[in-house]
Order: C-alpha cells, then structure tokens, then sequence
C-alpha cells in the first residue's frame, strides 16, 4: 500500500517542475536598497589630542530625488562602557562640486539636512565630521558610533534604515 505522505511529496514535486519549466518560480530580486548609508574613517587609529574624519555618505539607489533624510549618529554600547574615553565632533563639511561648505547639526542631532536639499536619482552625498579626541583621554580603547536614518522620496514613498555601524577608531597611547 502506498503511504500518503509519498503521494503529496510526488504531486508538489510534479507542481514545482510545471512551474519551473513554465518560468513562474519566484526569482530573487537583485534590486538594490532604494537608499544606501555607509561610513569611512580617514584613520583607524589615533592618539589623545588627534582628530579622525568620520565621512557618512547617502546614495540615491532609486529614480525619484531624495527629499528628505533624518538621521541620527550615536556611540556604540561598547564605547559608553569606556568613560575614560573623552572625544566629540568639532566640526562638519558636506562635499559640493565646489568644494566642502560647513553644516551644522554635529553629534547626536539631526543630520540629515547636512546631506543638502535634493539627492537626485544614482548619486550620493558624503558629509564628514571631525572627530576630536581630548588630550587628556584614556587610551587602548575603540570609538565607534551607530546611526539610524530615514529618507523620503518625491514620489511620496519613504525608507527607514540601520543601524549602519562605522568603523571603530582605535585610541592609542603616544
């Protein structure tokens, strides 16, 4: 007597070909993010007194502009545990065409008008800010921040996304 079990693993076998031979199998989507953030550092490491240049960059994956990004940039759980690490951002330059302009909105703020009104379809903008080390930090640790972002598009869609991780800069002692 043939068992149930066989006859329902041979009917999906049969369906699953039907649908591969016919072409209705779904295919994974290579299709990127609509909006993509990603972070550099100009140096992993520094030294108490020394300056990093942590570079954000939003990329337009989509064909409608970007109209709006909101974002924020937080220390990681791992370096809010070092409280003898002293750091914060001096300063902040949003890269145009004709060179880097000052932005405002450093540190755990709203970032996202930093990036520039309109983000046209295919393109990025990269904003960097200055991260300071105090002189009188500790050492042998790492600094490292998180961010969360969202954008809005003109055709009213919208994406959320993070956390995105920066490098981690590692403080060492002179």
């Amino acid at each position: 007597m043939r068992s149930p079990l066989m006859r329902r693993l041979g009917l999906g076998t049969v369906l699953a070909v039907v649908l591969a031979v016919f072409g209705l199998t779904p295919v994974a989507s290579a299709d990127p993010a609509p909006a993509t953030l990603t972070f550099a550092t100009d140096s992993a490491t520094t030294t108490p007194g020394g300056t990093v240049n942590l570079s954000m960059t939003i990329t337009n994956n989509k064909t409608y502009d970007i109209w709006f990004v909101y974002q924020t940039i937080d220390p990681t759980w791992l370096t809010t545990q070092r409280p003898d690490l002293k750091y914060g951002f001096t300063g902040c330059s949003l890269a145009t065409a004709a060179g880097a302009t000052p932005c405002s909105g450093t540190g755990p703020a709203d970032l996202g008008a930093n990036y520039g009104t309109t983000v046209p379809p295919g393109q990025s903008r990269t904003v960097t800010l200055t991260l300071q080390i105090a002189a009188d930090s500790g050492c042998n640790g790492n600094i490292g921040f998180y961010s969360y972002f969202y954008a809005e598009f003109s055709d009213t869609t919208s994406i959320s996304g993070g956390p995105v991780y920066t490098p981690e800069t590692r403080v060492l002692c002179a």
